[in-house]
């Protein structure tokens, strides 16, 4: 059975981390990102095709999804994966400080181009194959946070989508948003470097880097990945990946 995976935001962080695990499982995967991870490259060959491509500029992905490299690419697997990983946490602060270009950009990365990506997944794969879509979410979609306004409301976005898609019951689909935990990347060291006045629970994520409460790129990618390809997949639309471990 061949598969073939869709990763966005592989250049680093936890996607670097997804992509590695699906290429290390032999599955050919399609980064999408603004830069190239040479790492990947690297160690993967060939099985690692990538596209630079800003994921906030809808109207280039949208032309890029309306041509036919992405049906080529997808040609011949039996199942079709759909990681949408990339996203951004600024504008962080409250309302009278975010900047209405910079809310656009968010909702653009962090909302847009997932639901775009999980559209022209289903058009452009095999008739016959099986489609996996998975959100990377958060628990902030559940739980508001003061500054985090923006990216709680668009992390919210992808839990609703994917409960609706699946009520949509589409044959050969399944989805899930799931919320990873707190994971040590670079977006925890923005956490960290932002003011208070725009982020008042900055201290208590630091507090958690400096007494080891994060979860390693690594390890979250197996288990997210492994989750991915399990039997179970899909059978809760939302999801947090701390629950499905225990």
């Amino acid at each position: 059975m061949l598969m073939k995976a869709i990763v966005t935001g592989h250049s680093r962080g936890l996607g670097a981390a997804i992509a590695a695990e699906l290429l290390g499982r032999d599955i050919p995967v399609l980064g999408l990102a603004r830069t190239g991870n040479a790492g990947l490259a690297a160690r993967f060959g060939g099985r690692l095709t990538e596209l630079g491509i800003d994921l906030a500029d809808a109207a280039h992905l949208a032309q890029w999804l309306g041509g036919e490299a992405l049906g080529a690419w997808l040609g011949g697997c039996d199942t079709a994966l759909l990681v949408n990983d990339a996203g951004t946490l600024q504008p962080m602060g409250a309302l009278d400080l975010q900047q209405p270009a910079a809310v656009a950009r968010a909702v653009a990365l962090n909302v847009a181009a997932p639901l775009m990506l999980a559209a022209a997944l289903c058009a452009a794969s095999p008739p016959a194959a099986e489609r996996r879509v998975l959100h990377v979410s958060s628990g902030a979609a559940r739980k508001p946070y003061a500054g985090w306004s923006v990216y709680c409301a668009t992390k919210a976005a992808l839990d609703h989508h994917a409960r609706a898609v699946a009520a949509d019951a589409l044959p050969r689909l399944r989805i899930c948003s799931l919320a990873p935990g707190v994971v040590d990347t670079g977006m925890q060291a923005e956490i960290r470097a932002t003011p208070l006045e725009r982020f008042p629970l900055r201290d208590r994520f630091a507090e958690m880097q400096r007494s080891g409460g994060l979860i390693s790129p690594q390890d979250c990618a197996a288990a997210l990945v492994a989750h991915l390809l399990g039997d179970a997949f899909g059978s809760q639309p939302v999801a947090d990946l701390r629950d499905l471990a225990r």
